[in-house]
């Protein structure tokens, strides 16, 4: 495989962390950078919150250093909102500006952002065309399918973008009704490659290392940009990075190391925001490190009752050393 080239920025491995809100925070992406991803993304952030200079929205641009290259997503249905933020988010250390048409939650399809503005594709283009014009580096754009079935624009807003001079798309294939319901489509991934010229990234149901890579070959897209399969299983980066290089997928941890890793990621988190903001959080994180461990329903919802992150951190602690314990009784 190549490496993914954006612009004059050079991607590799062309696997992409998706910007996912109250998620792919700061400490999230350099704890995760590691495992193999060639870009990360920041949470996906109003252009009209950072016109107004939000202090908290300027945290979900902020960055380690430890990220490069790394991209600021921006949602929005105003263009010259959209240009005035994407020169912010470059000032902030952005190395590419990503553009949300993509995003279906109703917060933000209420006042026409993301995936809403895909209801009106002038608008989009306006928007697109206002973000390079305002930026010296690199604008990316990330859609669906359309707002509805009966409204695949997925393709005109595509040669819109390349027109206009964006420099890569990613698709996730399925509309903005369908939520996360259904399968994603890979044929309108396939059929987008062969439709623009500038590089196309695959996203979506990407949830198993060999399937990962065969979407991939498949379709023909030049990178592929993983979301929620990550969350609670880093380790799929790793698997998807080593088949891209040639090498046998690595194997998943030990239930036990996983749940140490867990910690260190709970702790980070506590560090780095507090214990008020890290422990909400890390409830949802938590569950999902926990999927397919003995007991872990119950787990699950004990974690949910806790607001002491000692608390939270010695449950974790005394299930490594059961599962361990246990371990050694069936040897």
């Amino acid at each position: 495989m190549r490496p993914l080239a954006i612009g004059s920025i050079e991607i590799w491995p062309p696997l992409i962390l998706a910007p996912m809100s109250g998620v792919t925070n700061r400490t999230m992406r350099a704890l995760y950078r590691p495992f193999g991803l060639g870009l990360t993304v920041t949470e996906f952030v109003s252009s009209n919150a950072l016109a107004y200079g939000s202090r908290r929205t300027m945290e979900m641009i902020d960055q380690h250093g430890l990220e490069r290259p790394v991209s600021t997503q921006l949602w929005g249905d105003d263009p010259s909102t959209m240009a005035l933020a994407a020169k912010v988010v470059r000032e902030c250390g952005a190395d590419i500006v990503d553009i949300n048409f993509g995003c279906p939650a109703p917060k933000v399809t209420k006042t026409n952002g993301g995936s809403a503005c895909l209801r009106d594709p002038d608008r989009c283009e306006a928007i697109m065309r206002a973000v390079v014009g305002a930026v010296d580096c690199p604008v990316t754009m990330k859609m669906r399918l359309g707002w509805s079935d009966d409204s695949l624009v997925y393709v005109d807003v595509a040669r819109r973008a390349q027109s206009v001079g964006v420099r890569a798309v990613t698709l996730h294939a399925r509309t903005a009704k369908q939520f996360y319901k259904g399968a994603a489509d890979w044929e309108h991934i396939a059929r987008l490659k062969r439709a623009v010229d500038v590089p196309v990234i695959g996203n979506g149901d990407l949830d198993d290392p060999h399937d990962a890579i065969a979407k991939m070959r498949d379709s023909g897209v030049d990178a592929i940009m993983l979301g929620r399969a990550t969350l609670g299983n880093p380790w799929l980066i790793t698997q998807i990075r080593d088949l891209m290089e040639g090498r046998a997928a690595s194997p998943v941890p030990s239930a036990p190391d996983r749940l140490r890793f867990a910690l260190v990621h709970y702790r980070t988190m506590v560090h780095e925001l507090g214990e008020s903001r890290a422990v909400p959080q890390m409830r949802k994180h938590v569950a999902l490190y926990l999927k397919g461990i003995s007991g872990a329903a119950m787990l699950r919802e004990q974690i949910m009752r806790l607001d002491r992150a000692a608390d939270a951190t010695a449950l974790i602690e005394a299930t490594i050393e059961r599962l361990e314990a246990s371990a050694l009784v069936a040897a």
